[in-house]
């Protein structure tokens, strides 16, 4: 197997590097992300999503990153999203649900020089470019149905008969729209604009905190938790979109894979069960292979 070598080595020229799925409510990603720094003082950070829970603590962890990489971009996940429901007073930033939520979050990072999906998309010039960065902002509609059903209505029934409900259905409040669908079909409209008027002339590198196809979602251990991983209208954005390299997390299934020749970088920490677990099976403390290398690659942590 072919590993990478810590991001955080000294290269001798700048990188564009990824992490997501940090989850620092847990004490033992807070030390990880204390010890994510750049290797070239030209270093950009992708952020692809979860980082917590909570505003105060989301931005908190972007601002650290930021005082240490040239530029932090960070897309929303679905943790990101989640309001507490019970509890929390009007003001109560974290009582905040759906759009309302989001353009919180968005208004802080731009506070602290945090790059966000609303911000003009920049282009990076270093090493494997010019590349034009599109942080992504798309959530999902259940169109990656579980094998068996062939409609979102189906593919939810055998999900809650199996067990097996993301918890976004209890904490991730779409308002003002009246599903996530809606959402979901709102930000992909958004978006594919945006991207529409980016110039043809240079590749892209596509971020989203969900995979773009649902060809990631393959290993995973409850294939009924696929249907809150994307949207089928995102399966060929890597080609239209002229992709370099496509970065995703939610996973939690660190790995590269390719489609139409595009590397599918999934760059996610994922909770210290699992980031053990992947220690055990590489060899090495998983934590140092992050943040992941995209441009330039290589692009080559396997999973099996």
């Amino acid at each position: 197997m072919s590993l990478p070598g810590p991001a955080n080595s000294r290269p001798s020229s700048p990188r564009l590097l990824a992490v997501a799925d940090l989850h620092v409510r847990h004490d033992e990603n807070q030390r990880i992300v204390a010890t994510i720094a750049p290797g070239h003082p030209g270093d950009w950070l992708i952020v692809a999503g979860d980082v917590d829970e909570r505003v105060e603590s989301v931005i908190a962890t972007l601002r650290e990153l930021r005082s240490r990489f040239a530029e932090v971009i960070w897309v929303p996940g679905n943790h990101e999203l989640w309001s507490r429901a019970k509890n929390a007073h009007a003001e109560d930033v974290e009582a905040l649900r759906g759009v309302a939520r989001y353009d919180e979050l968005v208004r802080r990072c731009r506070a602290i020089g945090v790059r966000t999906p609303e911000d003009a998309f920049p282009v990076w010039a270093g090493p494997g470019g010019p590349v034009t960065v599109a942080p992504l902002f798309l959530l999902y509609d259940y169109s990656f149905h579980p094998p068996g059903t062939h409609t979102a209505a189906d593919g939810l029934a055998a999900a809650y008969d199996a067990g097996v409900v993301c918890t976004d259905e209890y904490l991730l409040h779409p308002d003002p729209y009246p599903s996530r669908e809606a959402w979901c079909a709102d930000r992909v409209a958004e978006s594919a604009r945006r991207l529409d008027a980016v110039d043809p002339a240079l590749p892209t590198v596509l971020v989203n905190h969900w995979p773009l196809t649902r060809t990631p979602c393959d290993p995973l251990w409850y294939p009924e938790f696929a249907l809150w991983c994307g949207t089928t209208a995102t399966a060929d954005w890597h080609v239209r979109y002229r992709a370099r390299v496509v970065v995703h997390g939610h996973l939690h299934i660190p790995r590269t894979i390719h489609e139409d020749g595009v590397p599918f970088v999934e760059a996610s920490l994922g909770y210290p069960r699992e980031w053990r677990r992947h220690s055990e099976r590489l060899g090495v403390h998983f934590p140092d292979l992050l943040p992941r290398v995209v441009l330039p690659g290589p692009h080559d942590l396997d999973h099996n």
